[in-house]
């Protein structure tokens, strides 16, 4: 599948997923800013789709950065970290959505695991509640959160002011 054909509205991707179900696959829904794609990302991912049979990531919009980030962010608009998203291997799926938090999307798509980095246990989900009332299990993924954009992006500031 070619990476544009994996980014997809949230109705298509209900299809698409209905489909899936079918074929008894299990459904894994994760989501993020993904804003300057880094190895914690890349990992993130991969331990995700260890979860199931397909991955799908739910990439923030541009507007819902901001008010996770604040100013100057995101770097890149959310068509292209959509699209750097769905170009790695280990992603089926993507959508964009501007709530804030993926309560909606669990809701909506029903996905059998809902995978959160590390930075996140068991307690701390913010969707926790809504996954337990309708069947979704969580799942902690991902190595030990030792990368971030936000240090990326420092540590590109400091080289460029030293």
């Amino acid at each position: 599948m070619h990476t544009q054909d994996k980014i997809l509205s949230s109705e298509a991707l209900k299809r698409r997923l209905d489909a899936h179900r079918k074929k008894g696959q299990r459904i894994v829904l994760t989501n993020g800013c993904f804003d300057l794609l880094h190895v914690g990302h890349t990992r993130y991912l991969s331990g995700a789709k260890a979860e199931g049979d397909v991955l799908v990531v739910a990439v923030n919009s541009d507007s819902g950065v901001r008010d996770l980030k604040g100013a100057g962010r995101p770097i890149l608009p959310e068509k292209e970290r959509a699209e750097l998203v769905a170009s790695l291997a280990d992603v089926d799926y993507v959508l964009i959505f501007d709530e804030p938090n993926v309560e909606a999307l669990l809701e909506f798509l029903r996905p059998d695991v809902h995978a959160k980095g590390t930075d996140y246990s068991l307690e701390t989900v913010p969707e926790r509640e809504t996954a337990k009332r309708i069947g979704i299990r969580v799942a902690i993924v991902g190595d030990p959160k030792r990368h971030s954009t936000r240090a990326l992006l420092s540590r590109l500031a400091d080289n460029k002011n030293g």
